[in-house]
């Protein structure tokens, strides 16, 4: 470990013996069916394929050998292969009966590095620990991406926030309800791993293909099922079955999840006492329908119903210095429920036209239907702790500095339909390779907002900021009641888009090295009709463009650079203002990415590694600011602010341990806006460091039994501020967010043991383990909860921690 965390910061003085590459592929008969079981072999050196074709082997690097494939059903086949890439070579081979010959034989290599794109392994995805386990759950581990929430699967990429960030399953962009205010409430992400076939990420600069977000893009494909079979994942935290089937003749494909979700777990360990018992369900389906070689009907669809209903009855807080401690002790009355009703469906057409030309036409419509019902009355009793270790009431409160209540009460109703209509089309020739696509959306938001707040301090209600004074008890005061925070608006919004885009793609050769580019361009355009106002019509283009170059050095080295104009035309949420209304002419936030990167491939204690680094730099204008509480987001929906963001990526991955993959990701990031050109301050998600191990291991004398750790450090975020405050005058941090994940499981049969008698003979997977999430029983927090001090009038921010540790076991299997 310590020469990996030396390559990190010497990498300038440090030289690689370069040996060996991985050689990848997948083996095939003539009807384009797996073959199980195919033996490839050099010298002494062997393995097989899996139940779906494909195998994986280790083989020296630039030195020719001779591949034998070899099945007692087929033909043997014999290759001489030489491998000339040390970012991993692929051979896909298709064999012959023993009455017929051998095909073709196909190679392709890894695009995505060049592309900016990092792909992620779907297996390293299954075994990853963490209690919200899954996709996002692995992003989280790279460098730049953060969350300090593990009860959410949202995410902050390079200092942007939730809403910065699209996500594509199968070329269709997906979405997340409106009104969700904290993790707990979120439940299960729209991304089924369970379903998942290829993942890739970009974390900016990203290609003009992708859609119009200032932050990042995760691109994932569901598989095409091979064969009949049914997975089920049971554990503490719920359940998830997956039943997958190729028919008639392996032109329709299904494959179909639902998974339920139980976070008592991970509420029941927080500092609040509550009756609580979130439960969260979903039900996902993938068809495709293989009409010809030339045409292909697809259909994703997702039912999914969150109920969220919340009782607090206390909660302790203890806070401050070991000289001042502080005591916040609230008892509450009421309840909450929340309900969040979302349904989504996609159908789309593939047609090859012929063998340069391919079309893709989609229609998608999504439908949330989201209810936040509350009333909760909250006693509060700040008080000094007795810090006195000679005294009799050590550790006891013995002064009350704020005593208070405060009733909290919401009636917010959404609706939203989004329908969209899209076309995208690919055209290749040689080794160049034109995208283009349109695309037409409109979107339907009613939405109305009932939402109170008032506060007592001592008897006396507390009004709202910038109010007429009360001088109570001193002088008499005989005006209304006035809350504290109230909200009564109903809104009805249609959003008409309609945005496209043009890329151009080349790879060539130049002078001995590999050089590939694209530029591309979009155009956005958009209107708004709200509560009876009609904004003027709105257009931006945003061109991009990405280089990389590998030389033809002894090193194996990707140089790539991107640089383009990024713009966030609002959605609804970014048009509302926190008092609920609507500014129709709100324009488009705008950001200019740089990113300028390098990967390095080497092999180090005689196994292979990569060592990605990138810099960043984003120039922010128009930017509309927003102040955050957990995840729920709060715009002031104008265009008032700059900002800017800047830093460095480093990620090493590799098998640490022979056969596991692993990975440690360093990250530094500052962001800052400027606020009516009043100076810069920190933005809400100014996370300077991040660092994150994720490592894979098992014993050596017992290769089943395997081990996987997960370590985040994440230094404090901005704290947030009171409602109606000056973010100004709050800049204090929140405390560094550590965390440890750790899974311990026990494989007894997976493809590569299997077996043909006694009970384990009915399963093809199988496996079970327990899961030990925050491990150190660390107190993290994610936001502040203000807290008013009646005799200096000034506030305190109390912190809300998160989940302690928690002890899950997990059984899966695959039949």
């Amino acid at each position: 470990m310590k020469k990996a965390f030396l390559l990190i910061f010497f990498l300038p003085i440090i030289a690689f013996a370069q040996k060996t590459t991985i050689l990848k592929g997948t083996v095939k008969n003539k009807d384009k069916q797996p073959i199980e079981k195919v033996s490839i072999k050099f010298n002494n050196v062997g393995t097989t394929t899996d139940e779906n074709g494909k195998y994986q082997i280790r083989i020296p690097y630039k030195e020719e050998i001779t591949l034998v494939f070899s099945h007692l059903s087929y033909k043997t086949f014999s290759k001489k292969y030489t491998a000339n890439s040390r970012n991993g070579v692929r051979l896909s081979v298709v064999l012959s009966s023993k009455t017929e010959e051998l095909t073709e034989i196909v190679i392709k290599e890894n695009k995505n590095a060049v592309q900016g794109l990092q792909k992620i392994d779907i297996n390293i995805v299954k075994n990853v620990i963490g209690p919200n386990a899954g996709v996002e759950n692995i992003l989280m581990t790279l460098p730049g991406v953060s969350n300090n929430n593990e009860l959410s699967t949202q995410y902050n990429v390079r200092g942007g926030n939730f809403d910065e960030n699209l996500v594509y399953v199968n070329g269709i962009e997906v979405y997340r309800p409106f009104l969700i205010r904290s993790g707990q409430q979120e439940g299960l992400s729209f991304i089924n791993s369970n379903m998942v076939q290829n993942i890739n990420f970009s974390a900016g600069g990203f290609q003009a293909k992708y859609g119009d977000k200032l932050s990042s893009v995760l691109d994932i494909t569901y598989r095409k099922p091979t064969e009949t079979a049914t997975s089920v994942d049971l554990s503490l935290l719920g359940a998830s079955v997956t039943f997958e089937t190729p028919l008639i003749d392996d032109k329709l494909t299904t494959i179909s999840s639902f998974r339920y979700r139980d976070n008592s777990l991970f509420v029941n360990s927080k500092q609040v006492e509550t009756n609580f018992r979130p439960t969260f369900i979903d039900f996902q389906t993938y068809l495709s329908y293989e009409a010809s070689d030339k045409l292909k009907f697809n259909f994703l669809g997702n039912f999914s119903s969150n109920n969220y209903n919340y009782k607090p009855i206390s909660r302790s807080t203890r806070f401050g210095t070991v000289a001042d401690p502080l005591e916040l002790n609230v008892y509450y009355s009421g309840e909450e429920q929340d309900n969040y009703l979302t349904m989504f469906g996609a159908f789309s057409i593939e047609y090859q036209v012929n063998d340069n030309l391919s079309l893709t036409g989609t229609v998608s419509r999504y439908n949330t239907q989201e209810e936040e019902h509350f009333d909760i009355a909250a006693q509060y009793n700040l008080g000094e702790v007795d810090a006195n270790i000679g005294s009799e009431s050590f550790g006891e409160v013995d002064f009350s500095e704020g005593i208070g209540s405060q009733l909290n009460h919401a009636r917010n109703d959404l609706d939203a339909l989004i329908t969209n209509a899209q076309i995208k089309g690919k055209y290749k020739i040689n080794r160049m390779q034109f995208d283009f696509g349109v695309k037409l959306q409109k979107e339907d938001i009613e939405d109305r907002i009932r939402e109170w707040e008032v506060i007592d301090s001592l008897g006396f209600s507390i009004r709202p900021p910038n109010s007429i004074s009360n001088n109570q008890p001193y002088q008499p005061f005989e005006g209304p009641i006035t809350p504290y925070q109230n909200i009564r608006v109903d809104n009805e919004v249609q959003i008409n888009r309609a945005s496209g885009y043009v890329q151009f793609n080349q790879r060539l050769d130049w002078a001995d090295n590999q050089v590939s580019y694209n530029i591309g361009i979009r155009a956005h355009n958009w209107t708004v009709k709200g509560n009876g106002i009609t904004s003027k019509s709105q257009t931006i283009i945003s061109p991009r463009a990405q280089f990389s170059i590998k030389p033809s050095w002894r090193k194996d080295m990707v140089f790539r650079t991107s640089l383009g104009m990024y713009s966030q035309p609002p959605s609804y949420r970014e048009l509302r203002d926190s008092n609920g209304n609507i500014n129709v002419d709100l324009k488009a936030q705008n950001s200019v990415h740089f990113v300028a990167g390098m990967d390095y491939s080497f092999d180090m204690w005689e196994r292979p590694f990569k060592l990605t680094t990138e810099f960043y730099y984003k120039d922010l204008t128009n930017v509309n600011s927003y102040t955050i509480d957990n995840v729920r987001i709060r715009y002031r929906a104008d265009n008032d602010a700059t900002a800017y963001a800047h830093g460095l990526d480093i990620r090493l991955n590799g098998e640490f341990v022979p056969g596991s993959e692993s990975w440690v990701s360093l990250g530094y990031l500052k962001t800052e806006e400027n606020i009516n050109n009043r100076g810069n301050i920190a933005r809400p998600s100014d996370q300077r460091i991040k660092f994150g191990i994720l490592f894979q291991d098992y014993v050596p004398n017992l290769p089943n039994l395997k081990a996987y750790l997960n370590l985040v450090y994440n230094s404090g975020v901005p704290g947030g501020s009171p409602s109606y405050a000056d973010v100004y005058q709050y800049q204090s941090r929140l405390r560094d967010y550590k965390r440890a994940d750790l899974g311990v499981s026990y494989v007894f049969t997976d493809a590569n043991r299997q077996y043909k008698t006694g009970w384990l003979s009915n399963f093809k997977e199988l496996s079970a383990g327990l899961e030990l999430f925050n491990m150190f029983d660390i107190q993290n927090s994610i936001t502040n909860t203000w807290v008013r001090d009646v005799y200096s009038k000034t506030q305190f921010g109390i912190p809300n921690f998160m989940t302690g540790r928690v002890l899950n076991f997990k059984v899966s299997m695959k039949l």
